[in-house]
């Protein structure tokens, strides 16, 4: 069975209205997956919240203290010139984190072969200790050590395609032979 993790609580992530990832991005997915028909193939799961424990597989400990001190109440805190916090961005990232960590197990136990996560906000760009490009949490970074901690893999392959470079991807493995990182991007653009 193909299964879907989603969570109605990556609708709620706002960098702002000028900005590129907005809700439509998974509106659209999901409008795509009825008109194709495929809606009738897939099991849907709703994406759990990430532990800490799981977030720092692939991040700084401190790191991960310091994005949760950060989220605001109300408004906006602007990270950089692309990640911005709302005050429901650390719900929504927690859920995409949590996605890709309940897609391994699917996978692992023999649920769901493949998995698609419709989440956001992104996470390639994240690096070990820091946010940028729009992201918080390496969502596939924390996923992929899922799979190596937890279900004892002792290799993961990771083939990431964007227009831009999975940078935090590659800073967070670079050093981890267990890992085999491929990106294909656009440049220039």
């Amino acid at each position: 069975m193909l299964g879907m993790i989603s969570h109605n609580d990556c609708l709620l992530h706002d960098p702002g209205s000028h900005h590129p990832d907005h809700a439509d991005r998974l509106y659209a997915i999901n409008n795509q997956i009825i008109m194709s028909g495929l809606d009738f193939v897939l099991r849907h799961y709703d994406a759990p919240l990430a532990t800490r424990e799981q977030l720092g597989r692939a991040h700084d400990p401190a790191y991960v203290d310091r994005v949760f001190d950060m989220a605001p109440s109300e408004g906006s805190v602007e990270i950089d010139g692309d990640t911005v916090m709302s005050k429901d961005t650390l719900q929504a990232a927690l859920r995409a984190a949590g996605a890709g960590v309940m897609g391994v197990d699917l996978i692992m136990r023999g649920e769901s072969n493949p998995v698609f996560c419709a989440v956001r906000p992104p996470g390639h760009h994240a690096e070990y200790a820091k946010a940028m490009g729009f992201c918080l949490f390496d969502n596939i970074a924390v996923a992929a050590a899922h799979a190596l901690e937890t279900h004892g893999l002792e290799r993961v392959a990771i083939v990431d395609f964007d227009v831009h470079h999975g940078n935090g991807t590659e800073d967070i493995f670079k050093n981890d032979e267990r890992v085999l990182f491929c990106s294909s991007f656009q440049h220039p653009f």
